[in-house]
């Protein structure tokens, strides 16, 4: 479980995140949406350590997190998938996967046999360059290297960004089989706000840096007034 409260993040003059407070609660799905410049990404890169915040506090599991670098968090079972797929090109996909393991203190090859079975075109093309993947393939490269080890709680940032649809819900469809079969938290930040509630429990709506919204994902889905937000469509 990830517990934010009244964070606050500032990016010199500029005050990117205000009094942010929400849970995610293990084994379920908690969409963070908004607009571009909403602060759904300074979010994820506070969590994970990679942006100091000014005020407030961020608990795993009851476990301070503020003050950790940022490979201790990733050591007590936090994962993070930033926005852009960022493989190694020159670098093999299991090479990539070989990298996301030096954190796991499980065995490689049974690491490897999971995410090959969770994903089994990486399987079929193991030897092949990452630089050759389509942006499909490659997203399934770096939910896979996250998820090698073997962690309690995954970001995801934009997950399905440039997608074709049908891909898309792949993608949505694994992360959601991931929660229910391995009991694993996951915090999406999502701009196809649609496809992200269909699988969320929870979603939270930015706006400037600003909670408007803190509930199910259901009732998130339902409100016509909130769509302008995550649609970018209130200034």
């Amino acid at each position: 479980m990830i517990e934010v409260e009244n964070l606050s993040v500032n990016y010199g003059a500029i005050r990117a995140l205000t009094d942010v407070t929400f849970t995610a609660a293990t084994g379920e799905i908690t969409a963070v949406l908004g607009a571009n410049g909403a602060g759904k990404t300074t979010l994820l890169r506070t969590i994970s350590g990679l942006v100091p915040p000014t005020t407030g506090s961020i608990t795993m599991e009851g476990r301070p997190l503020i003050g950790m670098r940022t490979e201790e968090i990733a050591r007590l079972g936090l994962a993070h998938v930033p926005e852009g797929r960022g493989v190694i090109g020159t670098f093999t996909i299991e090479e990539n996967l070989r990298l996301g393991a030096l954190t796991s203190s499980g065995d490689l090859a049974e690491g490897l046999a999971r995410q090959y079975e969770r994903f089994p075109v990486l399987g079929e093309r193991r030897k092949q360059y990452a630089d050759t993947l389509s942006g499909g393939e490659r997203q399934m490269l770096v939910m896979a290297r996250a998820l090698i080890a073997n962690p309690s709680t995954l970001l995801l940032d934009e997950p399905s960004l440039g997608l074709a649809p049908l891909v898309t819900a792949g993608i949505m469809e694994t992360i959601a089989e991931l929660c229910s079969t391995t009991g694993l938290t996951v915090i999406l930040v999502e701009q196809n706000a649609k496809s992200a509630l269909k699988v969320s429990h929870h979603a939270v709506v930015l706006h400037v840096g600003n909670v408007v919204a803190n509930d199910t994902a259901t009732a998130v889905a339902a409100d016509d007034q909130l769509k302008h937000y995550y649609l970018g469509l209130v200034r």
